[in-house]
């Protein structure tokens, strides 16, 4: 019996796979409000009740995708982040260069945009426009979270390791603050919460415009660029980078 719920299992992965990634082929061409089950099943050779069977409905299938991307995405930058770690704790503490949580950042903002370079139609699906009648479920709160979570380490190790150059903060924002701090990072000062949101969706600013168009005829040298411009969010963090 176990042997035959192994393959049952199997051939139930191997399908759910064949949907997701005919799904990703109508996301592509179709985009993610087009996104039709009963499209999927035909393409496939399959009828739709059987479809039902492994996603009862097109929002299930939706968030399956989604938590795909959002799991794909976040492991690039947590993958970048593991390596940049590795990479300066083969070094002696002094023989470490002093921007070394700076290099880490970068590192880790260059990962999501080789990712959503990679990925243009995922990423569209989880930053661009917000599918009509689709409602995420909570189910992809912790997915989504990988990418912000992987900046937050570097900033607490450099926290922890050599401090940060806090920045300022306003009176009125403090309770803002404390309570942001309290919610996304509560081993980092509340004065570096909120730069450190804003550095979050400054990234994404940037990644949107150079995946959506808006940068042609802009930017040309965009690699270039984009390191420059997390560089200069890594900054208003806090870490400690040099010179300017």
């Amino acid at each position: 019996m176990s042997a035959i719920r192994g393959a049952r299992e199997r051939a139930r992965i191997e399908v759910t796979t064949a949907i997701k990634e005919e799904a990703r082929k109508q996301l592509a061409a179709e985009g993610a409000a087009k996104l039709s089950l009963r499209a999927v099943a035909r393409e496939l050779g399959m009828v739709s009740s059987a479809l039902y069977r492994y996603f009862p409905s097109r929002d299930e299938l939706l968030t399956a995708l989604i938590i795909d991307a959002y799991d794909s995405v976040g492991e690039a930058a947590e993958h970048a982040h593991r390596t940049a770690v590795e990479e300066a704790t083969g070094a002696p503490a002094p023989a470490r260069p002093p921007a070394a949580h700076l290099a880490r950042w970068v590192a880790v903002a260059c990962a999501v945009r080789d990712w959503a370079l990679a990925h243009p139609h995922e990423y569209a699906l989880i930053y661009g426009s917000p599918v009509p009648g689709y409602t995420a479920p909570q189910d992809t709160i912790g997915p989504a979270s990988r990418v912000g979570l992987a900046l937050i380490a570097v900033v607490e190790d450099a926290h922890r390791e050599e401090g940060l150059a806090l920045p300022p903060l306003a009176e009125e924002l403090r309770p803002e603050a404390e309570r942001l701090a309290a919610d996304i990072a509560p081993g980092l000062p509340p004065a570096v919460a909120v730069p450190l949101v804003a550095a979050w969706s400054q990234l994404f600013g940037l990644l949107s415009f150079e995946i959506f168009g808006q940068f042609n005829r802009v930017v040309e040298a965009r690699e270039v660029f984009f390191r420059q411009a997390v560089t200069e969010l890594a900054r208003t963090v806090g870490l400690l980078g040099g010179p300017r």
